[in-house]
């Protein structure tokens, strides 16, 4: 299959590159390259290595700027949340990313388009090519544009803050300890709903809010973390 044009790709980002090199080589993976004998062709590992720094600069200025009242640990946590592999990936799909990528005929076959090591990695190259060839503030705006919808508009980290598996992280090693999560109320009509989710483990008891289920099971476990925190 044809890769599609990369008017395609800077038209979804609604950035224009001035150097269009830097384009091609942010979505050259390595495996593409190595098959490429007698080139000079670079892959985009550099740019990773740059737009890992990039991504991390302007997640942190974003939370910053929306948790003014957050501690560093919590803003720590919440950003690396955000930056993890499948979240970039995720993003890197919405973009539909995996189709421009460039790559050699073994990760081509072994669906490489679908990795999400792969994806996450090309949008850290995107965003690296992005810094060098339009400045910081292009970057951030392009960062800005595909993660600020993650964030909910109350003040409160949506459900892609994973709480419930922190939650189970830190009681995997009970036995016989599970987290219980329960619907204790739904009010609204259904177009908007509000669900109340109450959750159990050991000594623990909170109670969370949200507009879906999942949501309100996140709020619960941002709470019970709250809670165990506490008693530390």
């Amino acid at each position: 299959m044809a890769r599609p044009e990369l008017s395609d790709l800077t038209e979804k980002l609604s950035y224009e590159f001035n150097n269009q090199d830097l384009l091609e080589e942010a979505l050259r993976h390595s495996s593409f390259v190595n098959e490429q004998a007698g080139t000079q062709l670079r892959d985009n590992e550099r740019f990773e290595f740059l737009g890992d720094a990039v991504l991390n600069l302007v997640i942190g200025h974003l939370l910053i700027h929306r948790f003014p009242k957050l501690k560093e640990g919590d803003l720590s946590r919440m950003r690396s949340n955000l930056v993890n592999e499948s979240q970039v990936a995720s993003i890197a799909r919405s973009l539909d990313l995996g189709s421009f990528v460039l790559l050699g005929r073994g990760e081509f076959l072994t669906n490489g388009r679908e990795k999400n090591s792969i994806l996450a990695n090309t949008f850290e190259a995107l965003i690296a090519a992005i810094y060098i060839d339009g400045g910081y503030d292009a970057a951030f705006g392009i960062i800005e544009k595909n993660f600020l919808p993650h964030f909910e508009s109350d003040g409160k980290p949506s459900v892609n803050y994973d709480y419930k598996t922190r939650i189970q992280e830190l009681i995997q090693n009970g036995k016989g300890v599970k987290a219980v999560y329960t619907v204790i109320d739904e009010t609204g009509p259904d177009h908007d709903k509000v669900f109340r989710v109450a959750l159990s483990f050991k000594e623990i008891y909170t109670e969370g809010c949200g507009k879906s289920k999942k949501l309100a099971e996140q709020d619960a476990a941002r709470k019970a973390l709250d809670l165990l925190s506490n008693n530390e």
